[in-house]
């Protein structure tokens, strides 16, 4: 990367943390269907309360989450060499799905009321997060079984998609004979940001941090794999190695962002398309750029899902499905091709 696409994307990176910024403070100013600067409020403290303890969390939640499902995107994108592909290819959404079934069945049958929001608030903090990131780590496994390992791109494809087919019957089926759970299921598959709180924050900035180092210090190889397979052996690349760590980021990345907002549409396949519409870059300052254009996209969309139908709310993956796939078809009708 010379010295002006460096400038570049540091300008880009620069440019993206003051847009999360801004949405941000906008996220803490919506509430109640109006807008209403937070700082003056704050002296009553039940308004304080709200402010700091349920809309500060959710949009600082919802950027971190976003820049995890970027980072899956770029990721995925990258090691399928695959403008198409996205986090849950490998089956990870499905895996998550399921194990959420599972869980709420089990609590219906032994007797909760799971189709109330106080037993969805309580129990998403522990058993469903919890539920969630197992189940898409152990899709992503069977996956990589089915297909004989990380080094077949084809099969990994292949299987990706038969585990996400069988365990989408799979939770089709349990919904079907525990038809209790439809509504809280319906509100994962949506995707939202509303519970989100402090200790989530947390657990998602440490992820995404800890993710963010281990793929830029890998980064160099994904450059020569774009090259083709042969080409990156041919230079010395361990192409079983990088795809066993990238493969390993994408499963921990993409299960932790499902496990706290559930089903994000679009956001980790559209922020690399983004980044690459504003400038060509390798892929260490492309990781990081669509992880911080992935934070922004999903934190706007958390804005606008709370504005647009003020006072009623829209769940936030509806909003990013049909932003990011208006945004691509877009793309596809100005430049003919996404990449």
């Amino acid at each position: 990367m010379n010295a002006r696409n460096t400038t570049s994307a540091v300008s880009v990176a620069l440019t993206l943390l003051l847009a999360a910024g801004a949405l941000t403070c906008l996220g803490l100013m919506v509430g109640d269907g109006t807008l209403r600067w937070p700082w003056g409020l704050t002296s009553d403290p039940i308004t304080a309360e709200i402010i700091w303890q349920i809309r500060a969390p959710r949009s600082i939640g919802a950027w971190a989450a976003g820049a995890l499902l970027g980072l899956a995107g770029a990721i995925a994108q990258a090691i399928f060499r695959n403008p198409l592909a996205d986090p849950y290819l490998l089956g990870s959404s499905s895996g998550a799905a399921l194990a959420v079934a599972i869980a709420l069945a089990l609590a219906s049958w032994l007797g909760a009321d799971v189709s109330g929001a106080a037993f969805w608030g309580g129990f998403m903090a522990f058993g469903l997060t919890g539920a969630a990131f197992t189940g898409a780590l152990l899709a992503v496994i069977l996956t990589v079984t089915l297909a004989g390992g990380v080094a077949q791109g084809t099969r990994l494809l292949l299987g990706g998609v038969v585990v996400g087919v069988v365990l989408g019957a799979l939770t089709s089926f349990l919904t079907f004979i525990a038809p209790n759970v439809l509504l809280n299921m319906q509100g994962f598959m949506l995707g939202s940001t509303a519970l989100l709180n402090w200790s989530a924050v947390g657990r998602l900035l440490v992820v995404g941090a800890i993710c963010m180092v281990i793929a830029a210090t890998f980064a160099k190889p994904l450059d020569a794999l774009q090259l083709g397979e042969r080409t990156a052996r041919s230079l010395g690349i361990p192409l079983s190695q990088v795809n066993a760590i990238y493969i390993l980021l994408l499963a921990t990345v993409t299960g932790a962002a499902v496990a706290h907002t559930g089903l994000i549409a679009f956001v980790g396949l559209a922020a690399p398309h983004v980044v690459r519409a504003w400038l060509p870059c390798q892929h260490r300052a492309l990781l990081l750029l669509s992880s911080l254009t992935g934070g922004v996209l999903l934190l706007g969309a958390d804005a606008l899902a709370r504005l647009i139908f003020s006072p009623m709310e829209l769940p936030t993956g509806l909003l990013t499905a049909l932003l990011g796939g208006g945004y691509l078809l877009w793309r596809m009708g100005k430049v003919g091709r996404l990449s």
